[in-house]
């Protein structure tokens, strides 16, 4: 016989996929609190609410197989309601009320206020800034902007969150302050594109004003700049980049492939001349810029030619950086129209030919670091080590430093100078040559 759970009404927020999703749940379990109800992150609760990824066929995965394993749970009494927003059920609502109708809602992702009011709280207009962070309390991601404009022949997001939408200056910096007040002293900036940032605003590409203004924020030490899109890009951004130091030397700029064929079928609006010009100008203007990409191989069409031009070319450029991912053939892509003719197990090979490259690039790169010291964030104690960052290095994608705890103290949350003594390929180990402020 089902039985009731016990815990009566507490709301757990479940965040599958990326940043901007962590953000999204961030501002549900906010609103959630402003109308006292009890809300936690990926704890028990009887009430759950699954913020979904639908972007690529391994996410979509993850999330179904999560929304599967809660109705089992409401099966079994174990939980009482289950809800279900984000991409996936943007996207995907009415096979998947069809499919897992034991799921009490689907909501898309711009339904914030229609699921508040299914779980008996009101959408609070006033709560501009108002979140819960799930982060660390050092960090947090702002998010600047929602949607994309640009016609990515791969890409489902314009899909799933609409045209570009961007947040006003003086709402982001009044957010940035809050967040400071709850001793955030690291805002990593996020949106599907910052590079579009302002263009509905303010007539202008307008996130290097907006940088200014964040600078001035008391309590934030570092400001990181995620998923800019190459073309187009504002040039006056790496000015502030100069200028600030608060502006970490540092920028996520998701590249996706090089080959001239790939590119123009890809829809990215660029060449390999262009794009490789634009990454010299970064490093002229910022020498010490750190520049993390992303790539993807197995695209439609992708030759053995395009491919070699792509490994020659990651050699070349010895990103920082580098992430990896296979071609994901998703519908209603422009994409879509187009076989999809490169065998997976080729995919997997090319991928890991081209993480063997940046490993390779980044065990070198990271030897130069031995002996150096950096100004470093420490993000948490991890069994026997303290972890933490250099500002060339964004929080679980890119290299940590490891301070042996055994030997060492250095306060979490807090900024240290720390002397590299060793380097692996994407690992830096450390000791602090002063104590914590």
């Amino acid at each position: 016989m089902r039985t009731k759970s016990l815990k009566k009404n507490k709301i757990n927020v479940v965040t599958l996929g990326c940043s901007k999703n962590v953000y999204d749940s961030e501002i549900l379990m906010g609103q959630l609190k402003a109308s006292g109800k009890d809300v936690v992150h990926e704890e028990e609760g009887n009430i759950v609410v699954i913020n979904t990824c639908g972007f690529i066929n391994n996410a979509k995965e993850e999330s179904v197989n999560t929304i599967l394993e809660y109705v089992q749970k409401k099966e079994e009494g174990a939980v009482d309601k289950v809800f279900v927003t984000g991409c996936l059920s943007e996207r995907y609502k009415p096979d998947l009320e069809k499919e897992i109708p034991h799921v009490d809602q689907y909501f898309g992702t711009s339904d914030l206020p229609v699921l508040l009011k299914a779980l008996g709280a009101d959408y609070k207009h006033e709560l501009v800034g108002e979140r819960l962070t799930t982060t660390p309390k050092n960090y947090a991601y702002l998010k600047i902007a929602e949607g994309c404009d640009r016609p990515c022949s791969f890409c489902a997001i314009p899909l799933m969150r609409g045209k570009h939408r961007s947040t006003p200056i003086e709402d982001l910096v009044k957010e940035a302050g809050k967040l400071a007040e709850k001793g955030v002293k690291e805002l990593i900036l996020i949106a599907q594109d910052l590079t579009y940032y302002g263009l509905d605003l303010y007539k202008k590409r307008n996130l290097a004003e907006l940088l200014r203004e964040l600078v001035k924020v008391d309590g934030i030490e570092w400001i990181r700049l995620h998923y800019a899109f190459p073309t187009g890009f504002p040039m006056d951004v790496l000015e502030v980049m100069k200028e600030e130091p608060k502006v970490c030397n540092y920028i996520d700029i998701p590249l996706q492939h090089i080959a001239d064929p790939i590119l123009k079928s890809m829809r990215r609006g660029t060449t390999k001349e262009k794009t490789t010009g634009l990454l010299r100008d970064f490093r002229k203007a910022v020498p010490e810029m750190a520049i993390r990409t992303t790539l993807i191989v197995g695209y439609p069409g992708e030759t053995e030619e395009d491919f070699r031009v792509l490994k020659d070319w990651v050699k070349e450029m010895q990103f920082e950086r580098l992430g990896c991912f296979t071609y994901s053939h998703e519908e209603n892509t422009h994409a879509y129209t187009l076989e999809d003719n490169v065998p997976e197990e080729v995919k997997q090979q090319r991928a890991a030919e081209i993480m063997e490259i940046q490993s390779q690039i980044s065990w070198e790169l990271n030897q130069e670091k031995i002996g150096r010291t950096f100004r470093c964030i420490i993000d948490r104690k991890e069994g026997n080590y303290f972890v933490g960052r250099t500002e060339f290095d964004s929080p679980d994608v890119d290299n940590e430093v490891l301070i042996d705890a055994s030997q060492h103290y250095v306060r979490i949350g807090e900024f240290t100078d720390i002397n590299i003594i060793d380097a692996s390929d994407f690992d830096l180990y450390g000791e602090p040559v002063s104590k914590s402020n």
